[in-house]
C-alpha cells in the first residue's frame, strides 16, 4: 500500500479508500456483519487505513457495522471518513445541512462507529434550502469541539466548490480539505471545473465510482444485454427506469462505438502490464495528480484484493495515460474549448494550470 496526503494537510491516507455502501442488510443486496469484518479486515492486513462511510447507508447500518469492529482495532491507525445531508428520520428537520441535522447527525454518527472523533466530515451534497455559511459555522463547531478533525464536501459543482472555499480563506471556518467526486474514464467532466478549484487550491480529489457500476470492468459484451444477476448493470439492462449514477443504463453503451473502443484499449493495456482491466482502470485514476485516494466498493474477498493490486508496485507508462486519456476524451464544449485553444502557447511554469496539460 501507499501513502499520500490528503490534500494540504499533515494527514496521511491509504491511495486505496474502502468504501463502505456494500455493507448492511442482507435483504437489500449487502453484505452482513460477519463478511462486511472480513472485507475490513483484509483491508487492514493489505495495508489500508482509510475507510469511507455515511449515514445514509442503509440508514446508519453501514456505520454500525464499521463501529463494532473498529471498537476492537487500535483506533488512531484508521481514518474514518462519514457523511451528513440525507433523510435521517420523519420530522422535517431529519434532512439537509441545517444546524439542527447536523448536530444530531454528527452525534448519531459517532454512537453507530462507536468512537469519539470523525477523521473527516463530509457534506454529502450541496443544499439548496441551507446558506453555507450556516453549515460551515456547525463543521467549525464540531471541530472546535473535538468532535471532526477534518471538513470535506462531496458532488459540488464548481462554482458551489470555489464559493466554499473563498468563504473558508478569511479564518472564520476550517478549510475544506477535499472533494469527493464521481471520476472516471467515463466521467471525465469533473476536469473543467471542480478538479481545476482542488489543483488549484490544494484540495484532495476522492473519485468514487472509479469502475462505473462494473462497466469499466471489461467483464460485458457488445450486444449481449447483461442478465439480472450480472451486478449493478445487469439489474439496470432489466429495468432502465432504475439506473442510477453507479449503474448505468446499458443502453447508453450498448451500441456507443467510443466506449468500446475504450473497453479494447483498456484490455489491451491490462495484457500488456500483467494486470486486470479494473486495476488499470483505477491506477489511471491513481496517477492523476489531484488524486491522494480512490475509493472502491468490493462485494467479495476477490473483488477487494483485485481492486488494491491497483494500489503499488507499478505504473502506467506515459504513453499508456496518454493513449487512455485519448479514448476516454470527452467533448470539450464551449467556453473550454476557446480558453484551452487560445492558451494552448501561453505554458508559464509560475503559474501553472491544471489540465492544459496532464502531469502523472
Amino acid at each position: 500500500m501507499e501513502y499520500n496526503y490528503l490534500g494540504k494537510t499533515g494527514l496521511r491516507v491509504s491511495n486505496i479508500c474502502l468504501g463502505a455502501m456494500t455493507f448492511g442488510s442482507p435483504q437489500l443486496g449487502k453484505l452482513d456483519k460477519e463478511d462486511s469484518h472480513k472485507i475490513l479486515d483484509r483491508f487492514a492486513a493489505l495495508g489500508g487505513n482509510f475507510i469511507d462511510t455515511a449515514n445514509a447507508y442503509t440508514k446508519g447500518v453501514s456505520e454500525t457495522i464499521i463501529g463494532e469492529w473498529l471498537a476492537k482495532q487500535k483506533r488512531e491507525d484508521f481514518v474514518i471518513a462519514t457523511k451528513v445531508r440525507s433523510q435521517m428520520g420523519d420530522g422535517v428537520n431529519d434532512i439537509g445541512l441545517g444546524r439542527k441535522h447536523i448536530m444530531a447527525s454528527c452525534e448519531a454518527s459517532l454512537k453507530r462507529l462507536q468512537t469519539n472523533y470523525i477523521d473527516l466530515y463530509q457534506i454529502h451534497g450541496w443544499d439548496l434550502a441551507t446558506p453555507p455559511e450556516e453549515w460551515l459555522g456547525a463543521l467549525r463547531d464540531l471541530v472546535s469541539a473535538g468532535k471532526v478533525r477534518y471538513i470535506g464536501v462531496c458532488n459540488l459543482c464548481g462554482w458551489q466548490l470555489q464559493k466554499v472555499v473563498e468563504l473558508c480563506k478569511n479564518g472564520e471556518y476550517p478549510p475544506i480539505v477535499s472533494l469527493q467526486q464521481q471520476y472516471n474514464l467515463l466521467c471525465r467532466h469533473p476536469e473543467f471545473e471542480e478538479l481545476q478549484v482542488c489543483k488549484m487550491e490544494g484540495l484532495g480529489v476522492l473519485p468514487w465510482s472509479p469502475l462505473k457500476g462494473g462497466m469499466l470492468t471489461g467483464k460485458y459484451k457488445r450486444g449481449q444485454k447483461p442478465q439480472h444477476t450480472a451486478g449493478r448493470i445487469g439489474i439496470v439492462a432489466q429495468d432502465e427506469s432504475k439506473a442510477m449514477q453507479i449503474a448505468p443504463a446499458w443502453s447508453q453503451y450498448d451500441n456507443n462505438t467510443e466506449y468500446w473502443k475504450l473497453v479494447e484499449g483498456m484490455g489491451r493495456i491490462a495484457k500488456e502490464k500483467g494486470k486486470t482491466i479494473p486495476q488499470v482502470a483505477i491506477r489511471w485514476l491513481l496517477q492523476k495528480d489531484v488524486v491522494p485516494s480512490v475509493i472502491i466498493g468490493a462485494s467479495s474477498l476477490q473483488q477487494l484484493e483485485d481492486n488494491m493490486g491497483a494500489s503499488h508496485g507499478w505504473r502506467l507508462s506515459k504513453d499508456q495515460m496518454e493513449e487512455l486519456d485519448n479514448l476516454s476524451q470527452t467533448d470539450i464544449p464551449y467556453p473550454y474549448e476557446v480558453i484551452l485553444r487560445i492558451g494552448a502557447d501561453r505554458d508559464n511554469p509560475f503559474y501553472p494550470q491544471p489540465f492544459v496539460k496532464n502531469t502523472y
